[in-house]
């Protein structure tokens, strides 16, 4: 009995790790801005995050900075801008291989 309950209790956590994991091969439409400022987010300065189906996300791979001033009027820390993204969810963090900001039609 000791095993079969032990077994479940493996299964179901291996199936909850298993959907920690969420690939984005093909571009992807996303909310971009600052995790701290416009998210919401703790951290410790002003990082770079998405949001993904309501998730926030603080981003590897690319930095805030490397898409202008983020403290400008439209930057990031003042703003939520869409995004086209590539990559992985891996835990709490995004791992883009990719990170095209789409301009606004203003």
């Amino acid at each position: 009995m000791k095993k079969l309950i032990f077994m479940i209790f493996l299964f179901i956590g291996i199936s909850a790790q298993a959907q920690s994991k969420k690939k984005f091969e093909k571009p992807t439409i996303v909310e971009a801005s600052c995790g701290e400022c416009q998210f919401g987010m703790k951290g410790e300065s002003c990082d770079l995050a998405v949001r993904i189906d309501g998730k926030s996300y603080f981003v590897d791979g690319t930095k805030i900075d490397e898409h202008g001033d983020a403290h400008a009027k439209d930057g990031f820390c003042n703003a939520i801008r869409k995004a086209s993204v590539t990559g992985e969810i891996k835990g709490n963090r995004f791992i883009a291989t990719s990170f095209t900001l789409i301009e606004d039609k203003k």
